[in-house]
């Protein structure tokens, strides 16, 4: 039997997809609310609606706004490819491209720009209600968001590489519940994903990449999830972001470097940052801040080296070596067996002459740092004008180099009563020994004093 909640947008009466499918959809759920008025009818009366999008492009002219529960936009393929490897390859070598443009079942976010507008009025999806209860269930699956071009900045750089057009692809302006995003492409939009007041969100599965800030969980919320993503930002975005958010999981992403951080938490208490691999081309990878605490960040990859694509050589997110891979604000959260490569050129760190510092705790207290491997690599730095095998060179690199001195763990003075285990040599912790507890990581021909215990003198006697 079929349903008349399932619309697809190229058979709907209303508008032309291919030139505004933002119209149609915004028509579909008009009908859907239309039909389904009753808020109890047979122990139900409002199970919402399926609009589907078919492989093909669509200009979004008219921004889509979701005030019903129960809805899930879907297609058949996220589409994404590149855009910045295409838009830096020399126009004369176009034609020989297999494609140009990302493909799937794709929106192009054609919105006209409104210079001093709103933040949201530059979103594809905006989405809120008010009144009780929140909004919930909208769902978003398989299909690709693309912002088609980025503009110029005024920074001097190409403009296709300023991650700026003041665009978003979903905005999510209230309180909700049990959203979901999933297996979706998100590509070339200045926010790929802005959400408020989340509750039981789920960002599953998708590539979110080549888009000035990917996702970012803002106001506050609670019980929300970050899983199994690609995900890479620009120098001035952020690939993860969340504030004031409680049990959070930050789990199984591949964050790609270029963005200005890996995970950033503002305010966040008792949350999970657990099994990431986390590339950054600049320090300050993983930041805790604004007394975020009780958090546990455990058994993540992170890698720093450096930016071998020519387009974007010596571009930086404004920090020194010395802010740390991972800065911790706050109270009794864990640093427990994390890897850290810190593979890098000893001519650029800055300030000239620091030592690189990899965990460094700024404030707060009680925080319990444990079994952290760091290898430090001084590396001679090389660029290359293409993006693909220049990265993967560098990532399969393991050739001999020297070693590189760096600081494991700094313990600043607005931090205390931390517990740092094996986490750095002795001479690699510098931390105050009258405030802190510290177990230094042996070193070769380290040799430990005997223990009383083991001394033949008190080996006991057998029984007669």
């Amino acid at each position: 039997m079929s349903s008349n909640n399932y619309y697809d947008v190229t058979t709907w009466h209303v508008g032309n997809p291919s030139e505004d499918v933002g119209e149609v959809i915004n028509s579909i759920i008009a009908d859907v609310k239309g039909r389904q008025v009753a808020t109890d009818a047979n122990d139900g009366g409002k199970p919402g609606a399926v609009i589907y999008i078919p492989p093909g492009d669509y200009r979004l002219r008219t921004q889509v706004v979701i005030d019903v529960s129960f809805l899930k936009i879907h297609g058949s393929g996220h589409g994404f490819t590149s855009s910045s490897i295409r838009f830096n390859v020399p126009e004369d070598e176009w034609p020989d491209l297999h494609e140009l443009w990302p493909g799937g079942s794709r929106v192009i976010v054609d919105i006209p720009d409104r210079a001093g507008a709103e933040e949201s009025q530059g979103a594809a999806f905006y989405i809120e209600r008010t009144g009780n209860p929140r909004i919930s269930s909208v769902e978003f699956s398989n299909f690709c968001i693309d912002g088609l071009h980025f503009e110029s900045d005024g920074l001097g750089m190409h403009p296709e590489n300023s991650y700026a057009n003041g665009k978003t692809g979903i905005y999510v302006a209230g309180a909700n519940d049990s959203f979901r995003i999933s297996e979706m492409g998100f590509v070339y939009l200045e926010n790929a994903l802005t959400i408020y007041h989340a509750d039981a969100l789920s960002i599953h599965d998708n590539f979110i990449a080549e888009c000035g800030s990917c996702v970012e969980l803002r106001g506050w919320g609670q019980a929300s999830k970050i899983t199994d993503n690609l995900i890479g930002a620009g120098p001035k975005g952020h690939s993860v972001y969340a504030e004031n958010h409680g049990g959070l999981l930050i789990t199984a992403n591949n964050v790609f470097p270029r963005g200005s951080s890996s995970v950033h938490l503002e305010g966040v208490t008792r949350s999970s940052v657990t099994n990431n691999r986390l590339h950054s081309f600049y320090p300050g990878m993983v930041i805790l801040a604004a007394n975020s605490s009780e958090n546990l960040v455990a058994t993540n990859h992170f890698l720093r080296d450096h930016e071998p694509w020519t387009p974007f050589f010596g571009v930086d997110n404004g920090l020194d070596d010395l802010n740390g891979l991972l800065s911790v604000s706050g109270s009794n959260n864990s640093v427990v067996g994390n890897h850290f490569s810190e593979i890098i050129d000893s001519q650029s760190i800055r300030p000239t002459g620091a030592t690189p510092v990899i965990i460094r705790l700024k404030a707060g207290m009680g925080n319990f740092v444990s079994n952290n491997h760091v290898v430090a690599m001084d590396v001679r730095s090389k660029s290359s004008d293409s993006c693909f095998s220049a990265q993967v060179d560098a990532l399969l690199s393991t050739e001999a180099s020297a070693g590189l001195a760096v600081t494991a763990v700094m313990v600043d003075p607005d931090s205390s009563r931390n517990t740092i285990l094996d986490s750095g040599t002795d001479s690699q912790v510098l931390a105050d020994r009258a405030v802190n507890a510290l177990r230094a990581t042996p070193t070769v021909g380290y040799q430990p004093a005997p223990s009383p215990l083991a001394s033949p003198n008190n080996v006991p006697s057998a029984t007669p």
